[in-house]
């Protein structure tokens, strides 16, 4: 079994913003099984489907960000999915643009979403993909909340398709060698290229 929860605000207000990743994600990666997440239920929109034998579970929380856990522990409870089984994708500013990282335990790194996650389940070996979205000039709140320019969208959304594809990958191959493949550092472009 495996539960895949994207982390986002609900609501049209919310929309195409970079906070909204971890929805954006999912929404991806629901495309590829050819599901819908439509079902209402567990204080979040959730759809499952089963690959190989084995059982898939996909959340998308309706709490407000800060309340996320309660969805996600609301589910897990319900299906008896363990710890072990999550797999929470989100937004992350320590991370550029377009780019993803895979952690496998760890503090929430300042993620208010997460970090209800963590408290809630009470612990921090909690399996995650993290979307970056770079850091602001300016503060934080309205970076994550602000509608992205046409120019920030296309490197944005390489990051939500890298995750999406990621999730993919996590059906086939076990979490250390997805980590690897897209933790890999970019290497920087030199003269000779």
């Amino acid at each position: 079994m495996k539960l895949f929860v994207g982390l986002g605000n609900p609501g049209k207000k919310y929309e195409n913003t970079r906070h909204n990743a971890g929805f954006l994600a999912v929404d991806k990666f629901a495309e590829m099984a050819k599901v819908d997440i439509d079902k209402s239920d567990f204080k979040g929109l959730f759809t499952s489907f089963t690959y190989n034998g084995e059982k898939i579970y996909i959340l998308k929380p309706q709490t407000y960000m800060n309340l996320s856990g309660q969805a996600v522990v609301s589910l897990m409870n319900f299906f008896k999915i363990e710890v072990h089984e999550l797999y929470v994708i989100y937004d992350d500013m320590d991370i550029s643009p377009g780019q993803i990282r895979l952690k496998e335990e760890g503090s929430s790194g300042g993620h208010k979403g997460m970090q209800n996650i963590i408290e809630l389940l009470g612990t921090t070996d909690i399996k995650r993909i993290r979307i970056g979205i770079g850091k602001p000039e300016h503060e934080g709140v309205d970076h994550v909340l602000q509608k992205l320019t046409d120019e920030d969208k296309n490197v944005f959304m390489e990051g939500v398709n890298k995750a999406s594809v990621a999730m993919r990958d996590l059906l086939n191959e076990d979490f250390n060698a997805v980590m690897n493949k897209n933790n890999r550092k970019e290497p920087k472009p030199t003269l000779s290229e």
